[in-house]
């Protein structure tokens, strides 16, 4: 079997020769790694934090925060195999100047522990972002404040998203690790054989508490009061290949947001692995979806609003329902009866 030590080694190798990516001919932004101090979890912590091609604490505007959560065993620094992933996206302009930031979490799954031991969720939004605000010349509102994360850091960024959607304007989720399922009940083997239940004892109490389980999963959270999410921008992705079967919790994820009508973009990454090359275009990707939140393309133009007007019509002409247009939901494709002529 498998162990999480094995497992961090083969990860940590695959991280490593994924991100050989071309190099630029000078660094253009820079990384920095600061400790931070913290009552809500124990030992030495660490935050670090890419700056941008160009920074400047003095320009009027503040640049966007990135939460970037690293994955189970991993540290803040991670975020060294993504610096030329970040600078490529930023020198293209395919994403706009960003401050972007990767505290360490070990294996906490970034949860408040349920005997108050260790609290991880509370490091993140009570030391780690006002600690940001205050270092960074960065947004001070939840405009243009993002979070985000790979595997368990995926796990993180979607619950602490969905739990605070008040805080972030956008989650962006790589291959994260959730389970298909709304109970605590319903985790199989596909999941146990790498996260088994003695893990979890920790953070979710021996037994798990089912309650406080659902409380913090993703979909369950989702699935309570789907409305709490519209304003959130949503990105979800996993790869097709993904050796923990991941696919399955984040393809139920997707059906759980659909069902809800609420819009959002999901990727099944086709031929990608948890580990490896993929890695780096998948970044690639997730950045210029954060980018198009805060820079929205002119994709709805006047010649896009004219062929709708046209649609419209011939929906109404079907009997098919033409409902308000509101960027935030997916439209039902209801018939309403004979359409009075």
């Amino acid at each position: 079997m498998l162990t999480r030590r094995d497992f961090a080694r083969f990860a940590a190798a695959g991280t490593a020769a994924s991100f050989a990516a071309p190099s630029l001919a000078a660094s253009l932004g820079d990384v920095t790694i600061q400790p931070i101090a913290s009552s809500h979890a124990p030992g030495e912590l660490a935050v670090a934090i890419y700056r941008p091609p160009g920074y400047d604490r003095q320009r009027a505007e503040r640049y966007p925060l990135l939460l970037l959560l690293h994955g189970g065993n991993g540290s803040e620094r991670d975020i060294l195999y993504f610096q030329s992933v970040f600078d490529a996206e930023i020198l293209a302009g395919r994403v706009p100047p960003m401050v972007i930031a990767m505290p360490s979490a070990r294996r906490s799954l970034y949860m408040d522990y349920h005997d108050g031991s260790q609290r991880w969720e509370s490091f993140i939004l009570r030391d780690v972002l006002p600690f940001l605000r205050r270092s960074e010349h960065v947004a001070q509102t939840r405009e243009h404040t993002y979070i985000g994360g790979l595997s368990m850091g995926g796990l993180g960024a979607l619950r602490i998203a969905f739990k605070h959607p008040r805080i972030f304007a956008a989650i962006a989720a790589l291959e994260p690790a959730i389970e298909a399922t709304l109970t605590w009940q319903g985790v199989g083997p596909e999941t146990r054989f790498w996260r088994p239940e003695t893990v979890l004892y920790p953070i979710f109490a021996q037994p798990v508490d089912a309650r406080y389980w659902e409380a913090n999963n993703p979909a369950t959270i989702a699935s309570r009061d789907p409305s709490r999410l519209l304003d959130l921008g949503i990105y979800l992705e996993v790869g097709d290949q993904d050796m923990l079967f991941l696919y399955e919790g984040v393809e139920f994820l997707h059906r759980v947001l659909f069902d809800a009508r609420l819009a959002h973009e999901y990727r099944l990454v086709h031929g990608a692995e948890h580990v490896g090359r993929s890695l780096v275009p998948r970044m690639a990707d997730a950045l210029n979806f954060i980018g198009r939140q805060i820079s929205p393309p002119l994709w709805i133009d006047e010649g896009v609003l004219g062929l709708r007007a046209i649609m419209d019509r011939q929906k109404r002409n079907a009997d098919v329902e033409v409902q308000p247009v509101d960027p935030r939901q997916l439209r039902v494709a209801n018939t309403t009866g004979p359409n009075p002529k």
